[in-house]
């Protein structure tokens, strides 16, 4: 494949390459501010030319994305632990938004998405089918009955969790001023998207109607 450099130690297939190069730019990203970094600073990190990274990844975005992505089993299996307490389906929806919305800006690979400079770089990955069946595979692991609220296909799953995840990264996106509490959010949710799951109906005083019109005067 005519692999040059490599700090001596080529790998064998173009996989190995691409993992090798990601690994590379997790190491500059420990020790700078990813906005500082170049794919220079990656073909340096690995030992090779900048036209040999260019083969692989056409753009630093590419690199990137392929960091977060390789964080995101990991903070699946977070989540899973974070939503195993949840007793209903409409509790785990609620807590996987705030929950995202809480911990994917400090994620050490994933939040540097948000980072990068590029208002569309995150959501372009998040909004894809390989996500949503990445969240609807964490909706799965809840020991939550879904079946007992309508989701009972691998499809329901993947509709739910596009939803999600569309919800939380416009939290991310475009953020409140002030800035939304946890509780805040945990309200917004549960009120327009726990009824549709089988959650709670307003709580007493609250309009249940809007077909109704003003109050007469």
């Amino acid at each position: 494949m005519g692999h040059h450099g490599w700090q001596g130690n080529p790998p064998g297939a173009e996989d190995q390459a691409r993992r090798r190069l990601v690994e590379a730019a997790i190491a500059c990203i420990g020790r700078t501010d990813v906005s500082k970094i170049s794919l220079s600073d990656v073909a340096t990190e690995a030992g090779v030319t900048r036209q040999t990274v260019y083969r692989y990844f056409p753009s630093l975005s590419e690199i990137l994305r392929a960091v977060g992505q390789a964080g995101a089993d990991e903070f699946a299996e977070r989540m899973q632990q974070h939503l195993a307490a949840c007793e209903s389906p409409a509790e785990a929806a609620v807590e996987s938004v705030v929950f995202a919305v809480r911990t994917v800006p400090d994620e050490p690979y994933m939040g540097l998405l948000l980072q990068a400079g590029d208002p569309d770089f995150f959501t372009a990955g998040s909004t894809s089918p390989a996500a949503f069946g990445l969240g609807a595979r964490i909706l799965r692991n809840v020991p939550v009955d879904w079946r007992a609220v309508g989701v009972t296909t691998d499809e329901d799953l993947e509709g739910l969790a596009e939803v999600l995840m569309r919800l939380f990264i416009s939290f991310l996106q475009y953020p409140s001023s002030p800035p939304l509490t946890d509780d805040r959010i945990r309200s917004l949710v549960r009120r327009w998207v726990g009824p549709a799951l089988g959650g709670l109906p307003p709580r007493h005083g609250e309009p249940d109607d809007l077909t109704q019109g003003p109050p007469a005067r």
